[in-house]
């Protein structure tokens, strides 16, 4: 099956898999080829490919998956290989995140509030991502 996995920046993935597991907002499910057509929404997460024996594992922050004809097309606003998580960049994103929502308390604007929710929950999806590949590398 033909997987291309597309942000509004770049394409992060184009080719060739024997499977692809996604977050959906039901539930986990697994694709293979020749699955019936489907249109679903992604949840943050982690994306697992799986392509000649070698296993990827992706975040994306949600999205849309749809399958035609033996093709899937997967659409986040965000999406990163494991292998790219800076992870120290990822822990000081979760620090400065972390740090904003305390300031709960003082009064900050529910946009700050906003964007510090989503950076952490970027930040804890990157690494949990680089954290499970380094387990496997083990």
């Amino acid at each position: 099956m033909h997987l291309d996995i597309i942000t509004p920046e770049k394409t992060i993935y184009s080719g060739e898999v024997a499977s692809l597991t996604v977050p959906t907002a039901t539930g986990e499910i697994t694709v293979l080829p020749q699955h019936m057509n489907l249109l679903t929404q992604l949840v943050p997460g982690e994306v697992i490919l799986v392509q000649d024996n070698k296993t990827q594992y992706l975040g994306v922050t949600g999205g849309f998956l749809e399958i035609a004809k033996n093709k899937a097309t997967l659409l986040s606003d965000f999406a990163v290989r494991s292998e790219d998580v800076a992870v120290e960049k990822a822990m000081e994103a979760q620090k400065r995140a972390e740090e904003l929502k305390k300031k709960m308390a003082e009064n900050i604007s529910e946009q700050d509030m906003a964007i510090a929710a989503g950076e952490l929950r970027r930040s804890l999806m990157e690494l949990h991502v680089a954290n499970r590949r380094r387990r496997r590398q083990l």
